[in-house]
């Protein structure tokens, strides 16, 4: 794998990572958001990732293959898991029961996403800088 090629993973990690971290942040700053543009309440949002292989050929033709593999943020996915419920009957969004619905966001979740995300994007940042180290060598 030649220098670019680590600069080009490292590159589309942090791009897919700051749409992860993107993506935490706004669940973090809706989970308490009774109701969202559809008069629902808001729904965490998931970044889901996939892996791309290209294939590189070495200088002389007698070298194999190279795979490189990079990550890239395709889609966001709306959690499907029901919303949590809370008995509090004089708020403006309760139903006749007295219930409101809240997001299915939960605050430790995400914080345990937003740190494994930003380990990721240290890691991918760290992969940089070594190659541009080892580039100026």
């Amino acid at each position: 794998m030649s220098i670019n090629s680590a600069l080009l993973a490292g590159v589309s990690g942090l791009t897919a990572n700051s749409a992860a971290l993107a993506a935490i942040s706004q669940n973090i700053a809706n989970a308490n958001t009774t109701k969202a543009e559809n008069g629902e309440p808001y729904r965490r949002q998931l970044v889901h990732f996939d892996s791309i292989l290209r294939k590189q050929m070495g200088r002389n033709s007698d070298l194999p293959n190279n795979n490189l593999s990079e990550v890239q943020a395709t889609k966001i996915i709306e959690d499907s898991r029901p919303f949590r419920e809370v008995h509090q009957p004089g708020h403006p969004d309760a139903d006749e029961n007295g219930m409101v619905k809240y997001p299915n966001v939960h605050i430790h979740e995400e914080m345990a996403d937003l740190i494994s995300a930003s380990r990721a994007y240290e890691a991918n940042m760290a992969v940089i800088r070594t190659s541009r180290t080892l580039a100026m060598q």
